[in-house]
């Protein structure tokens, strides 16, 4: 671990890393999270039969579409040319509830760690909205990035649990 904030400049004020020396490569995130629910609740979601339409389908289409437009809500990250973005929603019986779990590619100059992390973030969101008609005490919790690779700090891998 650095004991460096790269984002806050010598002057003590924010900043944008500058990135422009450092070397595109292939880099890659991979961030999860989970939304608890009742058993009911996640047995809606599965039928397809929510009123709003299919939960996880939209759901995963929001986090796509998020992990586009994170460089507008995080300030100082960059804006990046993403080459691929898969999000996965998969129930959970135990929870009972949700498991999104979101990988997101680029080669490029900086990684997609935001990225990752913005997609399961508003797709846990999204879940939420499309269900809080019938279960408003929902929880989302546990979003964390799992795993990551490329870059000069090289790669990373959540320890087990």
């Amino acid at each position: 671990m650095t004991d460096r904030l790269t984002h806050i400049g010598p002057d003590g004020r924010a900043r944008m890393v500058d990135i422009s020396s450092k070397a595109d490569t292939a880099r890659e995130a991979v961030a999860e999270g989970r939304i608890r629910m009742a058993a009911a609740t996640l047995d809606l979601a599965m039928s397809g039969q929510a009123r709003k339409g299919d939960p996880c389908a939209i759901a995963e289409l929001a986090g796509i579409m998020a992990t586009k437009r994170t460089a507008d809500l995080i300030p100082l990250c960059h804006p990046l040319a993403l080459t691929g973005v898969d999000i996965d929603i998969t129930p959970a019986a135990d929870l009972p509830g949700l498991l999104v779990r979101a990988k997101v590619r680029t080669t490029g100059k900086t990684g997609v760690e935001m990225e990752a992390l913005t997609a399961v973030s508003v797709a846990c969101l999204t879940l939420y909205d499309m269900l809080k008609a019938v279960d408003k005490a929902m929880v989302i919790e546990g979003i964390t990035l799992t795993a990551k690779s490329g870059g000069a700090s090289g790669g990373y891998q959540k320890p087990s649990a």
